[in-house]
């Protein structure tokens, strides 16, 4: 299936990074972000991707014009420089389509700007482009054919590190500290989407609210229930947490990787 990766918001919460280079092209450790969730896709058999871009989109475009495997991954010298041997070549048979879809324009309408490019897709692949998790994404397609449903997402935990509290009737506070819930599930930003969906979304319109909300009252919307590792890329504590996780060798989303 094809993959739309929504790459064109401004990222303002994470104006320390996004000032220079969109968000999709932040690192974690040695690559954007962007490369790490377009290989988890090829992972599953998904290598055909649409970039809808935006905000700073020509350093998307630039970033791939001149991508070399040899400066993030591992790689041997050989024959006086003659041949280099790369060790990951993961990305040798992806195919992508960058694509103009404004400055301030929202999902739907990004969504809507590259409808000729999956207009052949019985069924294709969505994502925010800003976070990463280990979801099995061969479940999620499952559940959104099975049920036959229009769109399917994964809801995955929300984290907060807030000093959330609780208290009793009179006040004293029986417990405080972050707040993780498995009963409580956001929209974790992992889209399948059948051909119908261009049927539910009119021009402006932001793609989880009127749209989602119609699919919801037809019952053609379902969720995939993740309770693994999901982590989006939100502000500067976010960057530096997956870049420490990175430098340990944790990290659960690339599920490419031989963990034996």
């Amino acid at each position: 299936m094809k993959v739309i990766l929504f790459c064109g918001g401004m990222g303002t919460r994470l104006r320390e990074h996004s000032d220079t280079v969109p968000k999709p092209l932040v690192n974690v450790g040695p690559r954007p972000i962007l490369w790490h969730l377009m290989r988890y896709y090829a992972h599953f058999g998904h290598t055909e991707f649409i970039l809808c871009l935006g905000f700073r989109g020509s350093l998307i475009r630039e970033y791939f014009l001149h991508y070399q495997d040899c400066m993030s991954s591992d790689f041997t010298w050989q024959d006086g420089g003659r041949s280099i041997l790369v060790h990951d070549p993961g990305v040798r048979d992806w195919k992508i389509t960058f694509v103009d879809t404004g400055l301030h324009s929202n999902i739907g309408q990004r969504l809507l700007r590259v409808r000729r490019y999956v207009r052949d897709e019985p069924w294709f692949l969505a994502n925010y482009a800003d976070g990463l998790g280990d979801i099995p994404l061969g479940a999620v397609v499952d559940l959104a054919r099975r049920r036959d449903a229009v769109a399917a997402f994964a809801s995955v935990r929300s984290w907060h590190s807030f000093h959330a509290a609780q208290a009793d009737a009179e006040g004293f506070v029986t417990h405080m500290g972050p707040l993780r819930s498995d009963h409580f599930l956001i929209n974790g930003g992992f889209f399948v989407l059948r051909q119908d969906i261009f049927d539910y979304i009119e021009e402006g319109e932001e793609l989880v609210e009127q749209p989602f909300a119609r699919l919801l009252g037809a019952r053609k919307l379902v969720t995939y229930r993740h309770t693994g590792f999901w982590q989006s890329m939100d502000t500067l504590k976010d960057k530096i947490a997956f870049d420490r996780m990175e430098a340990r060798g944790d990290c659960p989303w690339a599920v490419w990787e031989d963990r034996s």
